[in-house]
């Protein structure tokens, strides 16, 4: 209703990897692929993300009329990966676990390697690039979102009011994977925390970038707010062609931070409110799509 009495109101909603691996799910959300199993587990669920998903979820359709697109990115992973345990192993041939950070140095000394030999070279120059750039540390992460699993799928009450929205507008919703380079993060939606030349895959989104900036307010949620959300926002401010950062609102109770990182999504929250963004819940965004009307 609201975009039918304002036309020109663009309103552009972005869902980043709201994924099933990245949600603290109940057990009930949870299928039994094989009835001699337990339930399947996302592989890396972030406290609050469940809720987070419920929340925005409700959101999509009491404001479905309002909403002129919506995109979804999805962290798409092979499972042998840079940042996943298959790839290392520590200097003894022994496994290397879930979360463990790695340094350029510390595979000098041999301390961890890949477990492809051949691999050593293009290994170390990636770490070196990775920490010339100052955002990162490598870490190792659990096996997750893995191209063609379950946990790769969108969250179900998200997907479902997701379709409900396509059947109303007619409109389909965007996707975009990410990170399916392995060997290269790919935290951030624009671009691979180190582009590799011969991937466009991997470099700066320029369509993506276009399709946000052609928005007069671009709302962003979703997992997990310490890191993906984290750095596609900070590309997006950086790059948005068309600037005017205000236009674009993070709602806070759509996004949660990885345990133990906490301090780094606070962090991020306040800089960016700094840079202009602002920072919002879910039920603040009515009274701003009537300022945006007004």
């Amino acid at each position: 209703m609201i975009l039918q009495e304002t036309p020109l109101a663009r309103i552009h909603l972005l869902i980043i990897d709201p994924q099933n691996d990245f949600c603290d799910l109940p057990a009930t959300w949870c299928p039994t692929l094989d009835p001699r199993q337990d339930p399947t587990a996302p592989a890396l669920p972030v406290p609050g993300a469940h809720a987070d998903m419920l929340r925005l979820a409700e959101l999509i359709r009491q404001q479905s009329s309002a909403l002129s697109q919506i995109t979804i990115t999805l962290d798409s992973h092979h499972r042998v990966d840079i940042a996943h345990p298959p790839f290392w192993m520590q200097g003894d041939g022994s496994a290397v676990a879930p979360f463990t950070q790695i340094t350029a140095e510390q595979v000098r000394q041999g301390q961890y390697r890949p477990r492809d030999d051949q691999a050593l070279p293009r290994t170390l120059a990636y770490l070196d690039a990775l920490e010339a750039h100052g955002r990162y540390t490598l870490m190792v992460w659990p096996i997750h979102c893995e191209i063609g699993t379950w946990g790769h799928n969108v969250h179900a009450g998200v997907q479902q009011a997701c379709q409900a929205w396509e059947d109303e507008r007619l409109i389909p919703v965007q996707y975009v994977n990410k990170g399916s380079n392995p060997w290269t993060e790919h935290y951030s939606a624009l671009q691979a925390e180190v582009p590799d030349p011969g991937d466009p895959g991997t470099q700066l989104n320029l369509d993506l970038l276009a399709r946000l900036d052609d928005s007069d307010l671009l709302l962003i949620a979703g997992q997990a707010s310490s890191h993906c959300v984290k750095a596609t926002t900070e590309h997006i401010a950086d790059h948005l062609p068309g600037g005017r950062l205000g236009r674009i609102v993070l709602l806070r109770d759509g996004m949660s931070p990885v345990t133990g990182f906490e301090s780094q999504a606070d962090a991020f929250l306040t800089t960016m409110g700094r840079r202009g963004l602002q920072v919002a819940t879910m039920a603040d965004v009515p009274a701003l799509l009537r300022d945006l009307r007004a």
